[in-house]
């Protein structure tokens, strides 16, 4: 019978290894040979925490822009109620372990009193110039217990020397002056984001700098770990990778390991610089430990934006993402931003709350330490050391082992009386590299075995979410393929709510959006080179097609391109609408403009500015007016574009 093949139980095993002889031999018998690059004990403090947030909070909050150009002037940045205990309350509530402050974004404008650039909070009217914002999130983190850590942007749109190595010592010296004033940190954070546009003092230009080379990347890693040994360095060239996308997902199969490759067979690489494409899923036996951190805002973009209180992310939503990040051996980055009162807003406080509140209900529980474990192996008949109880005693360290000639093997768990579950959390000892590869879920069911699930990938942490529960008395996990011996130090069962609220993916259309069945296409600058009525595609409501400008004879035709629509009567406009094509950022506007008229012969800007950050976050953009106009036509002008030399658009719209 099957369960003959189990010829180790927790309760037999113990009475065994109790024996003083026993004892002796057990202590002789190795652990398993460590498998591939390993992690340092930051990484593996990192590891732990699994989720964080991460705060964006300067004078674009208060210019409702995605990111600002370095020329707010500092008296804007005045929060009229600011309270870090409220955002870092809401943190903790949704179960998040720590927080990074962007302490400077790309405007340059900085929320402690540097000696390095006026343009500082010092400057603002915000408790008189006195205040010191990262003090102050450090210390309502440190009182709830979180952990710290910061985001100093290395492109400043403000500084006028940027672009110079003026610059890099000005951000060298940031860098120490956050890494020394502001208490241990967990992680430093870098992104890739770095020279375009931007004021400059006044310059207004763009400025492009080699990122490869410009800021010297190898001395700032050694501040990191001279100033801040314990932190890890997010980005592709330090402890922790991008995972490649800004939408809070790993690939369904995330190693933890990585193997960084340069953009255009470059030597020399950096932030920005590597193929990111590659990072969702890293790479099986790749060069260095370096998991993925998942970064997603809760709302859609990373700042606060008045017109996106109705969409911010739902508990489900959340529990949704955390399974694609955390329970694929990543971390999970949520972005929190303040509105102008320096509060969150009570939308997502609730959504943080409820969030919080399901993780604590589901994960309450481990149905697993109520069965009986029975394994198939066990390494050296050594079960006090290496048996199937290390496996429930809530220790990510302690691990259930094979003998090193054994790579497949099973996991029976028993009850005596059936069970309701659908979820099933499997963990290695990380200490000993990745090494699992594939294992397979069974369930009994009238004697026979039926398989519910299978999972790649295993390290650090991997939940199985089963799209429904399963009520059982005996689930089996079959370790199918794995290099080396077994070293897995967890093995969880839990239960989700019965009543979890559904979550819907359909795009969300914003309040007030016009009805487009009456618009018209009036004429678009390239229409001649392309099939004909390409550019209805812009305006007929079906994301999937596009509008673009890339000519039958594969010629791309570079931007400035625009394209004019009647909407079939006079309307009054409070903003337009963007939205990016789907699958890959090929022709994404950057710079935009929007001209609009009543008869169709005399024209005025309604909007122009840039798209930011949406090549990372490619999702509806609103542009809000400054005041309501009315208008028949409008006329879109795609002056940029993110990615290749022409213009697309999945839809426009207006409200």
């Amino acid at each position: 019978m099957y369960t003959n093949r189990f010829i180790f139980s927790i309760a037999i095993i113990i009475g065994l290894a109790a024996c003083s002889g026993n004892t002796k031999l057990v202590e002789k018998i190795p652990e398993p040979a460590p498998y591939g690059v390993l992690p340092a004990e930051r990484q593996l403090r990192w590891q732990e925490l699994e989720s964080y947030v991460l705060v964006h909070f300067t004078p674009t909050t208060f210019e409702n822009k995605e990111w600002g150009y370095g020329d707010a002037d500092p008296s804007s940045f005045n929060p009229s109620a600011f309270d870090a205990s409220q955002i870092v309350q809401a943190a903790a509530a949704g179960g998040f372990k720590g927080l990074i402050l962007v302490a400077k974004h790309h405007d340059g404008f900085a929320l402690w009193p540097t000696k390095t650039t006026s343009y500082n909070i010092s400057k603002s009217p915000w408790k008189n110039g006195g205040g010191d914002m990262v003090k102050e999130f450090e210390t309502a983190t440190r009182k709830m217990g979180l952990q710290f850590g910061v985001y100093c942007s290395p492109w400043d749109r403000n500084f006028p020397a940027y672009g110079s190595f003026e610059y890099v010592k000005a951000f060298r010296e940031q860098l120490r002056e956050l890494y020394s004033n502001y208490g241990q940190l967990f992680i430093t954070w870098f992104d890739g984001a770095n020279g375009g546009d931007g004021y400059y003092g006044g310059a207004r230009e763009k400025r492009n700098i080699d990122r490869t080379t410009y800021y010297g990347w190898d001395t700032t890693w050694n501040m990191v770990r001279e100033l801040q040994p314990g932190a890890v360095i997010f980005n592709d060239m330090g402890d922790v990778r991008w995972v490649g996308n800004e939408e809070g997902h790993a690939a369904e199969t995330s190693w933890a390991t990585f193997t960084p490759q340069p953009l255009d067979g470059k030597t020399v690489a950096a932030p920005g610089e590597l193929k990111y494409w590659l990072s969702p899923e890293g790479t099986r036996n790749g060069e260095f430990w370096k998991p993925a951190e998942c970064d997603v805002p809760l709302r859609p973009g990373w700042f606060y934006h008045p017109e996106q209180d109705h969409r911010v992310k739902t508990p489900a939503q959340l529990f949704d993402l955390y399974f694609k990040s955390v329970g694929r051996g990543a971390a999970l980055d949520l972005g929190l931003s303040p509105d102008r009162r320096g509060l969150l807003h009570a939308n997502d406080v609730e959504s943080l709350s409820k969030f919080g509140a399901l993780l604590k209900e589901t994960f309450a529980t481990n149905l697993a330490s109520k069965a009986e474990l029975k394994v198939s192996n066990i390494r050296g008949n050594a079960a006090s050391k290496f048996g199937p109880k290390m496996l429930v005693d809530e220790d990510r360290y302690s691990y259930w082992a094979t003998d090193d000639s054994v790579s497949k093997a099973e996991i029976l768990l028993e009850w005596k009386e059936p069970v309701k579950f659908n979820i099933v959390r499997i963990r290695e000892n990380i200490k000993l590299g990745q090494r699992i590869e594939r294992i397979a879920i069974d369930v009994s069911e009238n004697g026979n075995w039926k398989e519910l699930a299978t999972a790649t990938s295993i390290g650090a942490n991997r939940l199985v979410r089963l799209p429904f529960f399963v009520t059982a008395k005996q689930l089996r996990i079959r370790i199918l393929q794995s290099p080396v011996c077994l070293a897995i130090s967890d093995l969880a069962v839990f239960k989700e709510p019965d009543q979890l609220p559904g979550v819907s993916y359909e795009m969300k259309k914003a309040p007030d959006a016009l009805d487009k069945s009456a618009w018209k296409l009036v004429s678009v600058s390239a229409e001649s080179k392309l099939p004909a009525g390409a550019a209805l595609h812009a305006f007929d409501n079906d994301p999937s097609t596009i509008w673009h400008t890339w000519n039958n004879e594969k010629e791309m035709m570079p931007p400035p391109q625009e394209i004019v629509i009647d909407m079939g009567g006079v309307q009054t406009i409070k903003a337009f609408t963007y939205l990016p094509r789907v699958g890959g950022s090929w022709g994404v506007v950057g710079q935009y403009e929007w001209q609009v008229s009543v008869d169709g012969k005399s024209w005025s800007t309604a909007a122009t500015g840039e798209f930011s950050n949406i090549k990372a976050n490619p999702i509806e953009q609103v542009v809000s007016l400054p005041a309501p106009i009315k208008c028949r036509y409008f006329r879109f002008i795609g002056k940029s574009s993110v990615e290749d030399n022409y213009i697309s658009a999945a839809e426009l719209g207006a409200l």
